[in-house]
């Protein structure tokens, strides 16, 4: 199974490939507390954020609020909408399957360890061979449940939290300096 590629992304692509990240509902773009209001109260799901923000307010005030707009609601209401209206729009990271964190990574392309810089995944070289269940995820899940996880973050947490453990420190570390490789899950 070729995996993605890409110079700086190809674990990252490989991971989104394989669980969903954190991430906004693209139809959860309201700025003004009203029409996060008028949002929200048009699901069940928006109701139970308002009444989990801490929004303790009687039928006729809200009707009161959802019919002008112009109304003069205090800040501290204001704030426990946003934050509902948030709270909805933001979906949690899936978390990092057991098969990513428990699989075979190969990775083909211009690899580097201290002088040894050469092309993997040829017939002069085998692609470089990780056994992910050696490593240790948590920093690495812990960001990405946060959506924290940029690319280049992600391959510098592999190779100091699963290749190394997986294989050792190399001469200098471990680099991916080839402007494309290929990162395949086994």
């Amino acid at each position: 199974m070729a995996g993605p590629t890409g110079h700086g992304a190809a674990l990252g692509d490989l991971l989104r490939a394989q669980v969903t990240p954190r991430h906004r509902l693209s139809s959860y773009s309201a700025k003004h507390w009203h029409a996060q209001l008028s949002q929200l109260t048009g699901t069940r799901r928006g109701y139970e954020a308002l009444e989990g923000a801490g929004l303790d307010v009687r039928p006729d005030t809200l009707f009161k609020w959802l019919s002008d707009p112009e109304c003069n609601v205090r800040r501290s209401y204001r704030h426990l909408i946003h934050t509902a209206y948030e709270n909805v729009a933001i979906v949690p990271a899936d978390p990092i399957l057991d098969t990513v964190k428990d699989g075979q990574f190969e990775t083909s392309g211009l690899v580097k360890t201290g002088a040894d810089e050469r092309e993997r995944g040829t017939r002069r070289a085998a692609p470089l061979r990780i056994d992910a269940s050696r490593g240790d995820w948590s920093r690495i899940e812990a960001l990405w449940l946060a959506g924290d996880l940029r690319d280049d973050d992600f391959e510098d947490r592999f190779s100091d939290d699963i290749i190394v453990a997986d294989i050792g420190e190399g001469t200098d570390g471990w680099e991916f300096s080839g402007g494309s490789y290929t990162v395949e899950l086994r």
